[in-house]
């Protein structure tokens, strides 16, 4: 009769409420089941829903969400009513029911088994006296229960089932599984599991979990962790680089506003602003950053990067770079968000050589100077002598030529060399490759 009240419940929900969302429906059933338990079926209502629970894999494909249902009911249920003697009953079914599941001989979804465990409260205590009655073992030790369920949640994590296997692992508190448990499931990409496995095994594991992520570049998910966890005290250059990474997102978008907000007056990240409005050619904006925050000192204390937007600095720059073997380039634009539109032109140049960084500002120098401009670069870019690095070049080279078509030093280049096809390590482009270099020398 119950089985046949959800079944008239669902499809009058499924016919009647065929216009709302999936959770909605789900909601209205849940309400309509709780309606039936609060009615004292026989022989209470969560000994009867264990019962339910045996007989359900019956129905097929529908078991599955059939028993989702009653279950949560039922959680939902035990909210409000106190059945103590019903819900001792109850237990000892759902943990017999878990070890059936376990064994095959019960055919229910593995998620079901873990809703089973949490909503009738089954402790190993349980399993271990079901054990006993069942007789699986003439000599029935007190951590047979643990063994055996130890060997379930194995198989789970040899499946990848790793966030069922994480679920039984708190619930049963088993803290066998350490890092290399951890790190597989980073490997495969299981992060919610691994989140989950981490803050049950407690900070030392959340520590390694920061780390992770910050190595694999994932500064987003290990400041939420960081956060969460008052963890800013051992992570410091985490949370920073995770800021610093906010702000360019914002200063690609041209969100200056915001991206100033951000920074909540902090002087390292209203600094890297600067370089950031620097970079993307809004020289307007970084006049306004230092003159809001007092930044006067902020080039001199910079002497090793230069700005070049006249002629005098131009010429300055290359007989500098001139005298160098090796200089790195580096090229921006401002990102075009318009569907098929064309690309903004390229706003600035980094050329460093062995000890200064100067960012040309081509939109200005080429609107004011394009004749010394193209000779100047030429004498870099066509020199034989000067050997030039560059990650991603060619993306480079094919946004100049565009942007600056009517310059000869565009057109061709010697003795240069894209790095990426040297170090085959997508992240982080130039900058990413050569702090990575600075940490494995250190």
């Amino acid at each position: 009769m119950f089985l046949r009240s959800c079944s008239y419940t669902f499809l009058k929900n499924v016919i009647f409420m065929g216009n709302l969302k999936a959770t909605k429906k789900f909601r209205a059933l849940q309400q309509q089941v709780c309606h039936v338990l609060h009615n004292s079926p026989q022989p209470g209502p969560a000994t009867f829903v264990a019962y339910c629970l045996y007989i359900l894999p019956i129905f097929g494909p529908y078991c599955e969400g059939f028993s989702h249902l009653i279950v949560s009911a039922l959680h939902r249920f035990l909210k409000t009513a106190a059945t103590t003697g019903d819900s001792l009953e109850a237990k000892s079914l759902a943990a017999r029911l878990f070890l059936y599941i376990i064994d095959g001989f019960i055919d229910h979804d593995e998620r079901i088994a873990v809703k089973i465990l949490e909503v009738f409260d089954v402790k190993l205590t349980d399993v271990e006296k079901v054990l006993s009655q069942l007789k699986v073992q003439n000599d029935c030790r007190s951590d047979c229960a643990k063994i055996f369920v130890e060997q379930y949640i194995f198989g789970l994590i040899e499946s990848q089932s790793y966030m069922t296997a994480v679920n039984l692992l708190e619930h049963f508190s088993i803290r066998q599984s350490g890092e290399s448990f951890l790190l597989k499931m980073m490997e495969k990409k299981q992060f919610r599991a691994a989140e989950k496995w981490a803050m049950f095994m407690g900070k030392p594991m959340l520590s390694i979990l920061v780390q992770e992520y910050a190595d694999r570049n994932m500064l987003k998910n290990a400041y939420v962790i960081i956060k969460k966890n008052n963890l800013l005290q051992e992570f410091p250059d985490v949370h920073h680089k995770y800021k610093e990474s906010a702000l360019k997102k914002l200063a690609e978008k041209a969100c200056w506003d915001v991206a100033e907000s951000k920074t909540n007056g902090n002087r390292q990240l209203v600094e890297y602003l600067v370089y950031l409005a620097m970079e993307a050619g809004y020289s307007e904006k970084v006049d306004e950053l230092c003159n809001r925050y007092s930044l006067e000192g902020f080039f001199k204390a910079k002497e090793d990067i230069i700005w070049v937007d006249e002629v005098d600095g131009l010429c300055k720059a290359t007989c500098n770079i001139e005298g160098s073997k090796v200089a790195g380039l580096d090229c921006e634009w401002k990102p075009n968000y318009v569907k098929g539109s064309k690309p903004n032109k390229v706003s600035i140049m980094q050329i460093a050589s062995d000890k200064m960084v100067f960012i040309f500002d081509l939109i200005k120098l080429y609107k004011d100077v394009p004749d010394v401009l193209d000779k100047c670069l030429s004498r870099i870019l066509k020199s034989p002598r000067i050997l030039k690095l560059g990650y991603n070049f060619q993306c480079d080279v094919k946004q100049l030529a565009q942007s600056y078509g009517d310059l000869e030093c565009f057109k061709s280049y010697n003795m240069l060399l894209d790095i990426q096809n040297v170090f085959k390590d997508p992240r982080g482009g130039l900058s990413g490759l050569a702090e990575r270099k600075y940490w494995e020398q250190a």
